[in-house]
C-alpha cells in the first residue's frame, strides 16, 4: 500500500509540482514542501527548549557537547523516513532546504542560539557527492542559516577517507566504521568558536561524535542540530 501511494505522489508532482510531498494535496501560495496539516502531522521532539534531553544523554561520557537537539523524530510514523529519503537519494534539494529551515525556526526558539557563532555540516566523502549530487547535511544547514543568520563553512570538516553506509551497522560496528575518519581543515579558523554541527540522521551518535572529536581538536566549542533522531 504505502509503494503504491508513494507512487501515486511521485506520479502527481510529475504533472502538478506545487503539490505537498507527503499526502499529493494542492499547495497554497504560503505554503511548501508540505500541506499545514502534513507539517503538523512532523513528530517533534521539542529538544531544542530544554536542556538534558534524550539526544544530549547520547554523547554523555564519549563527548562533550554544550547543547543538542534534533527536530523530529524518525521512527514514529513513515513520513520524516520518506523526506529524507527523497532529498538523499532522489535529488530533492527543495525539501533539505524546506526542512533546514524549519529547523531553524525551531532554533530561534532556544535559549542558546545566541552562544553560536558558525554552522559547520557533517562532511560526505567526494566519492559521495559525486554520485548523489551535493551533501545533504549542508543542504539542511544552508536552510538553517537563512533563518539564524550564521556563516555556513562547508569545508570545514574533511572526510579522510571512504566509508560503508552505517545504516546496517551495530553500535560498535559504527563506531569502528568513523573513528578518525574526520579532521578540521587546515584552513578552518575554528579556535574559541563555538560551532553548530549539522547532522540529517543521528541513531548511535558514532558520526556526530566522531565529527565532533575532530572540531574539538582544532580548538572549537562543539553543539549539535540534527534534523531527525532515532529512539
Amino acid at each position: 500500500m504505502t509503494m503504491i501511494r508513494n507512487l501515486f505522489v511521485s506520479l502527481v508532482h510529475l504533472f502538478y509540482p506545487h503539490v505537498c510531498d507527503n499526502c499529493g494535496e494542492g499547495l497554497t501560495a504560503a505554503e511548501d514542501v508540505l500541506c499545514l496539516r502534513c507539517q503538523h502531522r512532523l513528530p517533534l521532539t521539542g529538544f531544542h527548549l530544554y536542556a538534558d534531553n534524550a539526544l544530549e544523554k547520547v554523547f554523555w561520557g564519549r563527548t562533550k557537547v554544550h547543547h543538542a537537539m534534533a527536530a523530529y523524530y524518525y521512527n514514529q510514523g513513515a513520513m520524516v523516513r520518506r523526506l529524507v529519503h527523497q532529498f538523499k537519494y532522489h535529488r530533492r534539494r527543495d525539501i533539505a532546504l524546506h526542512l533546514g529551515r524549519q529547523m531553524g525556526l525551531m532554533l530561534q526558539q532556544s535559549t542558546w542560539l545566541n552562544e553560536i557563532d558558525c554552522i559547520v555540516p557533517v562532511p560526505l566523502h567526494k566519492t559521495r557527492v559525486r554520485r548523489r549530487g551535493y551533501n545533504q547535511s549542508a543542504l539542511l544547514a544552508a536552510g538553517l542559516a537563512e533563518i539564524i543568520h550564521r556563516p555556513v563553512l562547508p569545508h570545514a570538516l574533511k572526510r579522510l577517507s571512504y566509508t560503508d553506509s552505517q545504516t546496517r551497522k551495530n553500535r560498535v560496528s559504527r563506531w569502528e566504521n568513523v573513528s578518525g575518519v574526520f579532521t578540521a581543515a587546515a584552513t578552518a579558523d575554528l579556535r574559541g568558536r563555538h560551532v553548530l554541527l549539522i547532522d540529517d540522521v543521528i541513531t548511535t551518535g558514532a558520526t556526530t561524535e566522531a565529527c565532533c572529536l575532530a572540531l574539538r581538536e582544532a580548538g572549537a566549542i562543539v553543539s549539535v542540530c540534527a534534523l531527525a533522531f532515532t529512539r
